[in-house]
């Protein structure tokens, strides 16, 4: 049987070595065999024969132990370089996620209000019509309700149109000094190119002591806002209305497409209207149970924002989730 020792050396795999094991050591194998031929040898000479067996037993086991470290230290080494990772290739870029463009630009607004100590403050989004409307200066009859195209609830609630009833809510808890801004959701019956049901604003207010605040500090702090934004454009201010603030102005940028030439996004005209503003209107102040306090308030929609700032031209972009858009935001 030494030339199984041969068979075990000439082993070129754990898988031939593992036929051998079966056909050498096995219940059926050679060695099983040998012994079994026992009962045939001679009384006076199976010690001699059951020695030799044994001997030769533990020298194949010894060459087929051996043998099998061999092929299985080559089967790991193997199977290391097949699996070994050059770290000094390139990966591919990362797939990681990143903040949708209106909340990039919302958090941009906020952040610039918040370091002139301005207070963010939230409120419910399904809202009553004394906060919604009648606090601000719209009660029934008021013509300027049909602007806002309003989501009612059966109970009489609405899904509120702005975020200003967040001021009334402050103001109705606070006490004057206040410097906020209401950052949200609001919701409106419309939907075209520039208009969708539900869309964010940005509204600001501050109230003191009578004579404390004045049409200069808003002009000045929505022109520093607008540069921060936009970079070196020009700012105006034109009369408008709006029921909750007395005097009201509506704030033009230049046309940041055209540098204010003119051109199809700002009609030729040269400028864009970005938001809308003025000094809390005495009616509102009233409603609230506020004497010898003037204010300003302003708010803008955080998507014409955004859409102005990375120019989308189509405000359902960014509602779509169209990965091909929103991957540019990474």
């Amino acid at each position: 049987m030494e030339h199984w020792i041969d068979k075990i050396d000439a082993a070129d795999s754990l898988e031939t070595l593992e036929s051998i094991r079966i056909a050498l050591f096995g219940k059926k194998g050679e060695l099983a065999k040998a012994f079994a031929e026992m009962k045939n040898v001679p009384p006076e000479e199976k010690p001699k024969v059951a020695k030799e067996l044994n001997l030769l037993k533990q020298k194949l086991m010894e060459s087929f132990e051996k043998k099998k470290a061999e092929l299985e230290k080559e089967a790991l080494e193997e199977k290391l370089r097949s699996e070994a990772i050059d770290v000094s290739l390139y990966s591919p870029r990362p797939q990681s996620g990143a903040l949708h463009p209106v909340m990039q630009t919302m958090d941009r607004i906020i952040d610039y209000f918040s370091s002139l100590n301005f207070a963010v403050e939230g409120g419910p989004l399904v809202e009553d019509e004394f906060h919604n409307f009648e606090a601000l200066n719209l009660p029934d009859y008021h013509p300027a309700r049909d602007m806002q195209d309003t989501f009612y609830f059966k109970d009489g609630m609405l899904l509120r149109t702005h975020t200003s009833p967040v001021q009334i809510r402050t103001m109705m808890r606070e006490k004057p000094p206040i410097r906020m801004i209401s950052p949200g959701a609001v919701f409106r019956r419309d939907f075209d190119l520039t208009h969708t049901p539900q869309f964010h604003q940005v509204e600001g207010l501050v109230v003191d002591e009578e004579g404390k605040v004045s049409f200069a500090n808003l002009k000045w702090i929505l022109e520093d806002f607008l540069h921060t934004m936009f970079g070196d454009v020009d700012v105006r201010f034109r009369p408008s209305f709006f029921p909750f603030t007395e005097p009201s102005a509506e704030v033009d940028i230049s046309c940041i497409f055209c540098e204010g030439k003119g051109c199809r996004v700002c009609s030729q005209t040269g400028w864009l209207e970005v938001l809308g503003c003025g000094m809390v209107d005495p009616n509102v102040f009233k409603a609230v149970g506020y004497e010898n306090v003037s204010g300003y308030a302003f708010g803008l929609g955080v998507e014409r924002f955004a859409m102005l700032m990375h120019q989308i031209p189509d405000l359902r972009s960014l509602f779509e989730g169209d990965l091909r858009l929103l991957e540019q935001f990474q």
